[in-house]
């Protein structure tokens, strides 16, 4: 009978103790602190492949106007902004030498028609002559050679005298392409250089962004691709266009080539002189898993290979377990500055956070807000 009893009271004992552990390991779980976190449910979808570069917007053709007359500007028929059809004088520029020097070419052209009229009627004569045999070969021949000659003083004279009109037209200076007028350099009363242009004309129905390109992803454009294009001044809208040029030739110094995209301009809501960030399109991935990049932990290591360094980038997620966070390392087979595309690794269905991450560590405990149910509760 004492034997029963002494075990009794240590099985009970034993009980006590086993309940009194459990307790306390339910307290501790209860007090251990939860991250909160917002996550996302993944998905497979697709993801566009890009490369993103920035460049100046410029205007798709600029012309510079010159004035061939270094002399006196007397008007200006334009000002910045103005709008110009092909052909318009712009500009008109002092010319007196050039005025006289057409009256003189004029004078000598009358001249020169009036000798070749009354040497033409001495010909008619001495022709009759001849015909008569009234006037020797010799005579006749020196008559015919002076035809000739007041013929080319006369035709001289015709050019002079259209090289003299040419310069005085030259004195008004006209618009070469119908545009804009995207600067003036002078103003009324300067003296116009042909080393300096006057104004230039510009044409944004279509503007064209330049940028330099690296080798490495050279081989991924193509003429024609899109181009998506944004400016801070427009924020929230974008811009489209294709790739118009990418140079046959790289920069020796920086390893760069040029490409240019022309992007439709119709409303003229870009202007010459922004910067731009533009998207060029290379391809699309489908049945990929798309995670945000705010979600993306990157880390960034130099590794050594052959002597050479080389940075190497590692991207990390937390999924959500349970109530815990687990961190999972990614394998991207796409990345561009919005979003990772993981063709394996994280299944459809699984919890991505998206937001707190940076305060988890590996198996820490959480608190989920998933982005569906924050939906759901905004009003």
């Amino acid at each position: 009978m004492k034997r029963f009893q002494m075990l009794s009271l240590i099985v009970t004992t034993a009980g006590l103790l086993a309940a009194g552990c459990t307790g306390k390991g339910n307290a501790e779980n209860e007090s251990e602190p939860k991250v909160p976190v917002e996550t996302m449910t993944a998905a497979l979808g697709s993801i566009v492949q890009s490369v993103s570069y920035s460049g100046s917007i410029q205007a798709e053709t600029e012309v510079q106007v010159f004035s061939k007359i270094a002399d006196r500007i007397l008007a200006i028929n334009v000002d910045e902004g103005s709008r110009v059809e092909s052909g318009d004088p712009v500009a008109r520029i002092l010319a007196t030498s050039i005025e006289q020097g057409v009256r003189q070419a004029e004078a000598a052209l009358a001249a020169a028609r009036a000798q070749e009229a009354n040497v033409r009627i001495e010909f008619d004569r001495a022709q009759r002559l001849l015909n008569e045999n009234a006037m020797s070969r010799q005579q006749f021949d020196a008559i015919q050679t002076q035809v000739e000659a007041v013929t080319a003083q006369r035709e001289q004279a015709e050019a002079m005298a259209a090289s003299a009109h040419s310069m005085l037209d030259d004195a008004t200076v006209t618009a070469p392409i119908a545009g804009i007028v995207a600067n003036r350099n002078y103003d009324p009363g300067d003296v116009a250089s042909p080393a300096r242009p006057l104004l230039s004309i510009i044409q944004t129905a279509r503007v064209k962004i330049i940028l330099d390109v690296t080798e490495s992803d050279l081989g991924a454009l193509r003429l024609n691709q899109e181009a998506v294009v944004t400016v801070s001044a427009f924020q929230g809208r974008s811009f489209r266009g294709k790739i118009s040029l990418i140079s046959p030739v790289l920069n020796a110094r920086t390893r760069m080539a040029r490409v240019e995209a022309l992007i439709d301009n119709r409303d003229r809501s870009l202007r010459s002189g922004m910067f731009g960030r533009v998207e060029l399109i290379t391809g699309r991935i489908g049945s990929v898993i798309v995670i945000p990049r705010h979600a993306v932990i990157e880390a960034t290591s130099m590794q050594y290979n052959q002597g050479q360094e080389r940075v190497s980038k590692d991207y990390f997620v937390f999924i959500v377990e349970g109530n815990r966070a687990v961190q999972r390392k990614l394998a991207p087979v796409s990345v561009n500055h919005r979003s990772i595309a993981v063709a394996n690794g994280i299944e459809p269905g699984e919890r991505i956070v998206t937001l707190g991450q940076n305060a988890l560590r590996d198996g820490a405990a959480v608190l989920e807000v998933s982005r569906e149910q924050k939906k759901g509760a905004e009003p």
